[in-house]
């Protein structure tokens, strides 16, 4: 039995490299690359994240996430404002232009997915959506930030 098949782990770690770098090369032809896709599209789904949210979200340190943060800004993808109610805390926001960014760029990773779940029944996807969900929510709250393997 190969360490893939003892330990589900690695075989998720094993298919969302290769996931990564397939939905990477896709997204060149928007000038993004996938941390930046994820986050406008955790902004897009809940805007307002601090720079702490967006970096636990996708799985980077804050120092990470801010600096990939600020390259959206400067594009004009995303905006900073003062939190309303924490002087020291800035919440983020997309621009317009973000929005038609990630509007752009949504169907090129669909059609990705799509690709490469061609043959999967509707209901085999059910089961790896449903197993994937659980296995994110049981993972929320341990870490303030996730280290990859």
């Amino acid at each position: 039995m190969s360490t893939e098949e003892a330990c589900s782990t690695f075989l998720v770690r094993h298919a969302w490299l290769s996931l990564r770098g397939v939905v990477a090369e896709a997204l060149v032809e928007h000038d993004l690359s996938v941390a930046q896709f994820a986050s406008l599209l955790l902004l897009q789904e809940s805007p307002g994240m601090s720079v702490a949210d967006v970096a636990r979200k996708v799985s980077t340190a804050r120092q990470s996430a801010n600096e990939m943060l600020g390259g959206l800004e400067r594009a004009g993808l995303v905006e900073r404002r003062q939190h309303p109610t924490d002087r020291r805390s800035q919440q983020i926001f997309l621009t317009a232009a973000g929005s038609a960014r990630l509007e752009a760029a949504l169907p090129t990773v669909q059609a990705v997915e799509d690709r490469l779940s061609a043959g999967f029944s509707e209901s085999d996807l059910a089961v790896v959506s449903a197993w994937l969900h659980r296995m994110a929510g049981a993972s929320s709250g341990i870490n303030e930030e996730i280290s990859t393997l």
